[in-house]
């Protein structure tokens, strides 16, 4: 699986594919230092200054308070784009049902691709079926960083139910057969992985464990087959291990 830190990897064509709070330091100079004060980080958020709702927003990315949720929302369509990336990182931390259809309808309208990333992890955090759609179609139609966070964050559908997961394994398995971009498809072999593990041995599981197989036999890319060689053997099918281990036996690399 590829996380923010292989975002380097990606098509550096379209945007810089890592947030720009990924290289920020800590909001506090040492691991055990206390976190920043809520009712301080509270009142910044209303801050008229940019700078300052975008640093309360990033201390709610540490702290978990329900309070801050009304607020996060309205940050979604705060002028300022590091802004809104900095509020969709923080209700990922602090999810809740009713910032689920704010976040979707900011998905649908960000121009900004840090910003819809956030989102992205923010409705995978937030384990709502109502997430499921936007997710899937980030996953088909979005650029390449939104479409790696878009395969992660439909893992977090195992939370919510069985149909909800059988509805994600679709477009996974299409994006890991299609998708142009080798991390993309790593993360989509991950998910599947990861989601097959919930389901038990009907056709949509075989069915995801032969893209996995597929994979790992036929993609171009040797990050994509040790990838889909590791959700194989996570997932533990006897018949996907056969496969492994007679194509290796086989010299078929």
């Amino acid at each position: 699986m590829y996380d923010e830190e292989d975002l380097s990897l990606l098509d550096d064509v379209e945007i810089e594919l890592e947030s720009p709070l990924d290289h920020l330091g800590p909001l506090t100079a040492e691991a055990e230092a206390p976190k920043p004060d809520p009712e301080a980080m509270l009142a910044l958020l209303e801050h008229p200054k940019p700078q300052q709702r975008m640093l309360a927003s990033r201390a709610f990315c540490d702290i978990e308070d329900a309070r801050a949720i009304p607020h996060l929302i309205r940050l979604l369509t705060d002028t300022c784009p590091l802004v809104r990336v900095s509020a969709a990182y923080a209700i990922g931390r602090n999810p809740s049902p009713d910032a689920v259809e704010p976040l979707i309808a900011q998905l649908n309208r960000d121009w900004n691709g840090y910003a819809r990333k956030g989102i992205v992890w923010a409705l995978g955090n937030c384990r709502d079926r109502r997430s499921l759609p936007p997710l899937t179609n980030a996953l088909r139609t979005d650029i390449s960083a939104v479409r790696l966070w878009a395969a992660s964050a439909l893992v977090q559908m195992a939370d919510v139910g069985y149909e909800t997961v059988v509805r994600a394994i679709p477009p996974l398995i299409e994006a890991l057969v299609q998708d142009p971009v080798a991390p993309v498809r790593s993360n989509c072999a991950w998910a599947l992985g990861q989601l097959c593990r919930e389901l038990p041995s009907n056709v949509v599981y075989a069915t995801a464990v032969d893209a996995l197989i597929q994979a790992f036999a036929e993609d171009k890319d040797l990050g994509v087959r040790e990838d889909a060689k590791a959700a194989i053997l996570g997932v533990g099918d006897t018949r996907g291990l056969q496969m492994v281990e007679t194509l290796e036996l086989e010299g078929w690399f």
